[in-house]
């Protein structure tokens, strides 16, 4: 006879794992996770205000999300440049799963715009752009992509840019927040969730959706275009996910999935490992002082050494002057 397995009869991937997944009778691809521990140790790091704590882990989630499906060993980038309280979010996903993120902020800006509660995604970015930058490694050339950050949130951004940039329907949900959870002692935690979906039929003039307004595309209000059956019924099985099942690790990826896709059947593939593990060493910010000019060495120098802090990890780094002053004959 043989054995019926339940949900919860097998591991499920927890924390700081992304699960891959596929509904074929939605033509329907993508990825979910929920990070704790990591997202934590990042944020705790830098002591940041809640505010910018929310949007740098919502860039962490996405760059998550998007990273993981890297083919090859190379780097996945997303940053925001801006003229808001916080002009730049930046984080990056190496292939093998590790991951850095930091964010850059105008304390005076922030505060002011925390008395006056403007504390909308939107208000605290202000106007500027999102990059996307795919590092292939040495001797391949860079790909980017860019996209105005003109939407109330990260989410909007990102679907803007799969829109404008990729061409591929797909749409993000992110939710953040800061537990207390049983197993913390009392001690409030960082966590994040999102999941990513897109529509890849086997047929490309099905992918095909409205242009943006404002686009080269010819459109025809009167006509709008229609979009597919498969992905409209995404979209709505999307609509349904709360913030709080992206969160909650008693629900994690797997039974999310389960919830949102049972009736049509949905295959869960082996998890990719994500850790907070910073790519700077000392060779590497070395070989960096190593082009600097005997004044510009100069100018570095404080109290007889230089001193160089990672703004991702904030490991610092300390170096004899003398190692990279060229001599008269050189």
């Amino acid at each position: 006879m043989t054995e019926r397995l339940k949900l919860g009869d097998f591991g499920h991937a927890g924390d700081d794992v992304i699960v891959p997944f596929q509904v074929e009778a939605l033509d329907v691809r993508g990825r979910a996770v929920q990070v704790g521990p990591m997202l934590d140790t990042m944020l705790a790091r830098h002591d940041y205000p809640e505010p910018v704590a929310r949007l740098l882990a919502e860039c962490v989630v996405l760059t998550a999300l998007l990273g993981s499906s890297l083919k090859f060993d190379g780097k996945l980038i997303l940053q925001t440049q801006s003229d808001g309280p916080v002009d730049m979010l930046v984080a990056d996903f190496a292939a093998r799963g590790a991951m850095r993120a930091y964010a850059r902020f105008d304390e005076a800006r922030l505060a002011r715009a925390q008395e006056e509660g403007h504390t909308a995604p939107e208000q605290l970015l202000g106007t500027g752009v999102l990059a996307m930058t795919i590092d292939q490694g040495a001797h391949m050339q860079r790909y980017q992509g860019v996209v105005q950050l003109d939407g109330a949130s990260l989410e909007e951004v990102a679907r803007n840019y799969f829109r404008q940039s990729e061409q591929i329907p797909t749409d993000v949900r992110l939710s953040v927040a800061r537990q207390v959870l049983p197993e913390a002692g009392g001690k409030a935690s960082w966590r994040a969730g999102g999941m990513l979906a897109q529509f890849l039929p086997d047929a490309p003039d099905r992918m095909r959706l409205p242009d943006l307004p404002g686009g080269d595309g010819e459109s025809d209000a009167a006509e709008p275009v229609r979009l597919d059956d498969a992905w409209a019924e995404l979209l709505a099985l999307f609509a349904t996910i709360e913030a709080d099942e992206l969160l909650d690790p008693t629900i994690g990826a797997e039974r999310l999935l389960y919830r949102l896709f049972h009736e049509h059947g949905v295959v869960v593939f082996p998890g990719q490992t994500v850790a907070d593990d910073c790519s700077c060493s000392r060779e590497k910010i070395s070989a960096i002082l190593d082009g600097f000019s005997d004044d510009e060495i100069a100018e570095s120098v404080e109290n007889g050494e230089i001193r160089v802090n990672c703004e991702f990890c904030s490991k610092e780094y300390r170096f004899d002057p003398a190692e990279f002053t060229r001599s008269d004959s050189e």
